[in-house]
């Protein structure tokens, strides 16, 4: 099992998910050697601190604050992080391409309810070229 397949099973809690569409990956650009390959890109998973400073230096967001931001609006999201369905898509005016996208797991907590008593939560939060922010959570084992 490789890194990615180990977060999105809930193995990895206390790491990050972030994956980089081609666009913005030259050849020999260090995410492609460090990352696993995906439809379009590249996703890295990484210790949680190392994780949120390698987005933030590669993004000039804040992690938090983009997620902040992205849970304002629902979208779909590849349940292997490689891309995703942008809400304003139906515009036909725009690109609608994921640029990138911030994860994360959260483990099982029964006290809180809803999602979270039912397993493990990845959540995740994606940019499209078009402007919009968007995120998607899912317990482990469901997002197909």
């Amino acid at each position: 099992m490789d890194r990615l397949e180990s977060f999105l099973a809930g193995d990895r809690l206390d790491e990050v998910a972030i994956y980089v569409h081609d666009q913005y990956l030259d050849d020999d650009h260090a995410l492609t050697e460090a990352g696993i390959a995906v439809d379009d890109g590249v996703v890295i998973v990484v210790p949680g601190d190392k994780g949120r400073s390698a987005f933030e230096g590669a993004t000039g967001l804040d992690p938090m604050q983009f997620s902040k931001m992205a849970m304002e609006r629902d979208g779909e999201i590849d349940p292997q992080l490689a891309g995703g369905d942008c809400p304003d898509a139906n515009d036909g005016d725009e690109d609608h391409q994921v640029e990138f996208i911030f994860a994360f797991a959260e483990a099982q907590n029964e006290e809180v309810g809803g999602l979270y008593a039912e397993g493990d939560v990845v959540h995740a939060y994606a940019h499209c070229a078009c402007g919009t922010n968007y995120s998607q959570k899912w317990v482990v084992g469901t997002q197909r």
